[in-house]
Order: structure tokens, then C-alpha cells, then sequence
């Protein structure tokens, strides 16, 4: 059984930085496309950042890009997320993701196969 294990999150001023990590266990971590997602309260779930099995290739969402960077480390079974410059509309449930590697980076929920529980990110103003 997949596990996706965050932690990370908590609660920060704006323009403050947070490093968000997702540790895997049960499978190959390399098999694996990484993301991040989010979910505002009353929101649909967000795209945020995703990386390829290598670390080579990455896609970011257009409301982060530039702001936060996506990492990992196949060694030990990790991602990151670091999330620089944050706003209050930052705020949200971010949770990790696992898709196949032969699906592609999983920029869409109904690619993804595994999901963690989600840690919370609260920015305030």
C-alpha cells in the first residue's frame, strides 16, 4: 500500500516562506510523477506545482509560479515544496500527489493515483 506522508505546513505572515515535504513508502518512488495540489475552504481542488520521476521536468500553476518551487529527492523518497513570497490567498489544504510515470506529470486530479492527507498553510495578512 502507497502512503503519502506531508508535513511542513502551519502558519505564516505574508511575504514569509514555508517548506512543505511528502515523504512515499510502499512503491518506487522514481515509477512516479510528484505534485502538489490545494484546496481553499468553498474551493475546488488546485493544481499547484508538479515534477517528473527525474527532477528534470517541472509545471507550476500560474498563480504560484515563480513564487514556489517544486524539489525531490529519490534517495529518500521525498518532495518538496518551497513556498516563498506567500499571500493570503496562498492559504489552503495542500496536499501531495503520485501518478504513474507513464501518464504523464499529473497536472489533472483524474491522473492521479495516490493522495496524502494534507497539511494545512495558513498565511496571515
Amino acid at each position: 500500500q502507497v502512503q503519502l506522508v506531508e508535513s511542513g505546513g502551519g502558519l505564516v505572515q505574508a511575504g514569509g516562506s514555508l517548506r512543505l515535504s511528502c515523504v512515499v513508502s510502499g512503491r518506487t518512488f522514481s515509477n512516479y510523477a510528484m505534485g502538489w495540489f490545494r484546496q481553499a475552504p468553498e474551493k475546488k481542488r488546485e493544481f499547484v506545482a508538479t515534477i517528473n520521476w527525474s527532477g528534470i521536468e517541472t509545471a507550476y500553476g500560474d498563480s504560484v509560479k515563480g513564487r514556489f518551487t517544486i524539489s525531490r529527492d529519490n534517495a529518500k523518497n521525498t518532495v518538496y515544496l518551497q513556498m516563498d513570497t506567500l499571500k493570503s490567498e496562498d492559504t489552503a489544504v495542500y496536499y501531495c500527489s503520485a501518478t504513474q510515470r507513464t501518464r504523464g506529470l499529473g497536472l489533472r486530479e483524474y491522473l492521479v493515483d495516490y493522495w496524502g492527507q494534507g497539511t494545512q498553510v495558513t498565511v496571515s495578512s
